[in-house]
């Protein structure tokens, strides 16, 4: 029986109360979502050391980083390294989106690494294992050869797992009608669109989907149908073959939900500022109410070096509209794979648009960390704030590299500390008050 099966039925799963207590919500409001299909739990049966990760409406939104070698950094310890770090900084999943280098064992080793949620991406293990072990390109893929990657990361534990299952001929052709600067940017959807020009044939992940959902339900997977068209640029934002995507993820969800599959849908990419309130509507409306995992959303195409920030940016509008699932962006994006710092960085940058976008949501005790600031920079209370803050530890470095104020406020304002200077006045006012 799946999540969503038993859901259904009005059973509680330990996946279930377990994801509850650490969102701090009901059980039976996780199951409810769930049953609904605007909450899944992220929990694949073999995942043994996993946590179940609950994502969907009315939960706090989730942080999602992608680590993974290239065919120019196959340093598996250095991967293992970011998925430390992206943890230690508070991201609730990690994808490992290997490409280079031993990326069975790469994926093995980040799954046994950490008790996060894990993603991949099935087509890049299908296409390496056609270059390198069979020693034919990436459109000699068979139907086979896709599946049995699907295969392989289900047996590993993978927790979810994006299909470009709305990446269709008819799709295309839309896309080719309608003209695009940068036509397709997913690795996975230009692989797809490749494969089936050479082959002549549909998507198989479209075409035998029955197939796909099979395999998902053996595991207890998540399917994240993923956004082969996103925009790679702001002009190509919400056209034809994005929203004609969107409607078959839609179509699919309700078959997936229908056999007792779990789905979240993936999304864009780089959207305007005044476009992302409409793209998580419309993406919510067609895909009935299904969790939605965004990549950003970026804001602007000009900030190479500063894409984390275009990435809050568009998250934080994109959460607090609806989207439940932010993947972050490094500074290093559209640039070169990020390294350790950079994790960090996108890590730290998609928390702030997270939490931001709780508190305009009225995500339960979202608020409560923010007025317990408030209450420590009130005192001065420097270990408090620390505490309290997102990245305590550059929180402290920055503070003690000033020299520290020898009147115990920071060295911007030093003596005339406005906290200092009210206490005063308070003070004084009071004392007047009372002597009346």
């Amino acid at each position: 029986m799946t999540q969503l099966e038993a859901a259904r039925k009005g059973i509680i799963t330990d996946e279930m109360a377990e994801a509850a207590r650490t969102e701090g919500v009901a059980p039976e409001f996780v199951r409810e979502g769930i049953a609904a299909g605007t909450v899944v739990i992220c929990h694949n049966k073999r995942h043994s050391n996993g946590k179940p990760l609950a994502v969907g409406s009315g939960l706090r939104t989730k942080v999602n980083a992608n680590i993974g070698s290239s065919s120019d950094d196959t340093d598996m310890e250095k991967e293992l390294e970011k998925a430390r770090v992206a943890v230690a900084c508070g991201a609730d999943a990690l994808m490992d989106l290997s490409t280079g280098g031993p990326v069975d064992e790469i994926r093995r080793a980040v799954i046994a690494e950490t008790d996060a949620c894990i993603g991949s991406v099935p087509l890049y293990q299908a296409a390496l294992d056609t270059v390198r072990i069979r020693k034919k390109a990436i459109v000699d893929m068979t139907v086979d050869d896709i599946f049995a990657g699907i295969e392989k990361h289900a047996g590993d534990g993978v927790d979810f797992i994006t299909v470009h299952c709305g990446v269709t001929r008819s799709t295309v052709e839309r896309m080719r009608n309608e003209g695009r600067i940068m036509d397709v940017v997913s690795r996975g959807g230009a692989f797809t669109i490749e494969w089936m020009a050479y082959n002549g044939r549909e998507n198989p992940l479209y075409e035998e989907f029955d197939r796909l959902l099979e395999i998902t339900r053996e595991y207890d997977m998540v399917l994240s149908l993923g956004d082969g068209f996103r925009p790679g640029c702001l002009a190509d934002a919400t056209d034809r073959a994005q929203i004609q995507e969107l409607i078959i993820l839609g179509e699919l969800t309700q078959r997936a939900q229908d056999a007792g599959i779990q789905v979240m849908i993936e999304g864009p990419g780089h959207v305007p500022l005044n476009q992302i309130q409409a793209n998580i509507l419309l993406q919510k409306r067609l895909c009935h109410g299904a969790p939605f995992y965004v990549l950003g959303p970026l804001v602007t195409d000009i900030a190479p070096g500063y894409d984390h920030i275009t990435c809050a940016i568009g998250g934080a509008l994109a959460a607090a509209a609806g989207a439940d699932f932010l993947c972050y962006v490094t500074p290093s994006e559209h640039l070169r794979l990020p390294d350790v710092n950079d994790v960090r960085e996108g890590v730290i940058a998609s928390r702030i648009a997270a939490h931001a976008a709780d508190i305009a949501k009225g995500v339960p005790g979202a608020m409560q960390r923010d007025i317990e600031m408030a209450k420590c920079r009130k005192k001065l209370d420097w270990e408090g704030q620390y505490r309290l803050s997102l990245d305590p530890e550059r929180a402290r470095r920055l503070r003690d590299e000033s020299g520290v104020s020898d009147h115990g406020a920071c060295t911007m304002c030093g003596e005339f500390c406005a906290y200092k200077v009210m206490d005063s006045a308070m003070e004084k006012e009071g004392e007047k008050t009372e002597s009346r």
